[in-house]
């Protein structure tokens, strides 16, 4: 599989709604299927989630992270969005 490296910004309203349907697929323990830039993939139920803050010289970054290994993305997804 080739590496993959993709960023795409939103509205405060898009973003919010995108991020409340993942923490209801986590909270209730389901796998969360999603497209970004034209490719499907599923983010597994026992993806590891964590918050990473970087600061800059004249600016400030938190990303939200989840990572899982491919073998754990097998699982059948609960719904589809496209990011």
């Amino acid at each position: 599989m080739t590496e993959r490296d993709v960023e795409r910004n939103y509205s405060v309203a898009d973003f919010a709604a995108k991020l409340r349907r993942l923490a209801d697929a986590l909270e209730s323990g389901k796998p969360f299927r999603i497209q970004i830039a034209g490719e499907r993939f599923t983010v597994p139920k026992n993806a590891q989630v964590s918050v990473e803050h970087e600061r800059g010289d004249s600016e400030e970054e938190v990303e939200f992270q989840l990572k899982w290994s491919l073998a754990d993305a097998d699982e059948e997804p609960e719904d589809d969005d496209e990011v």
